[in-house]
């Protein structure tokens, strides 16, 4: 029988932890546009709301279905056994106390990234020099930065469970999973190929 660990969008998911950089990046190159015109604490508060708030306020209320890829979900009907005691995993109490930690540490990082803006504005000089669009773009940068960061933290909590605690799991009811999930994109029938579930398989295995 095969680990729940073999399941492919778990380890997709956590992969999705190397685009952080990326939109950190990002955000600090729009950070570097322009002049401040409003106090610190209100540019902050603007990148952070934009950024934090809405998946911190997701995570929270009704996790991310994470049977979803790119724009498309994996119809809750369709998901098997194992599928659906791994979403019982991610909508814990635990999971909700790592999302706040993951929110003060991305607060943290914005911090940092504002104190070092300055050092980096030549770089932005071949952007339009809006300060306030920039905010909002920065903002925008720092959403996708917290969107690879919330979602691989919930399932690295479901890759160290351990195979007693998860084979007591009892799985979630379709109507529960519909109710307590934020389910986004096109739903369809399979979203990872059964060759790429094949290799997984051999490498969670292996």
């Amino acid at each position: 029988m095969h680990s729940f660990r073999s399941e492919p969008i778990l380890w997709i998911h956590v992969a999705g932890l190397a685009t952080l950089p990326v939109f950190l990046v990002l955000c600090l190159l729009f950070l570097s546009v322009g002049e401040p015109f409003l106090p610190v604490w209100m540019e902050l508060s603007l990148v952070a709301a934009i950024g934090i708030l809405p998946l911190l306020w997701m995570q929270l209320r009704r996790p991310f279905y994470i049977f979803a890829l790119l724009g498309i979900a994996l119809k809750p009907e369709n998901l098997t056994e194992r599928q659906r005691k791994i979403l019982c995993l991610i909508n814990t109490k635990l999971n909700r106390i790592l999302a706040l930690v993951a929110a003060v540490l991305s607060v943290w990082v914005l911090w940092h990234l504002y104190q070092i803006a300055p050092l980096v504005a030549n770089s932005a000089k071949f952007l339009p020099q809006w300060r306030s669009v920039a905010l909002v773009l920065a903002g925008l940068a720092f959403l996708g930065s917290n969107l690879f960061l919330q979602i691989p933290v919930s399932v690295m909590r479901v890759l160290v469970t351990n195979d007693t605690e998860f084979a007591g799991i009892e799985p979630l009811s379709l109507e529960k999973i519909k109710q307590d999930f934020t389910i986004l994109g096109v739903r369809v029938n399979q979203i990872v190929p059964r060759l790429l579930q094949s290799l997984f398989r051999i490498n969670a295995d292996s």
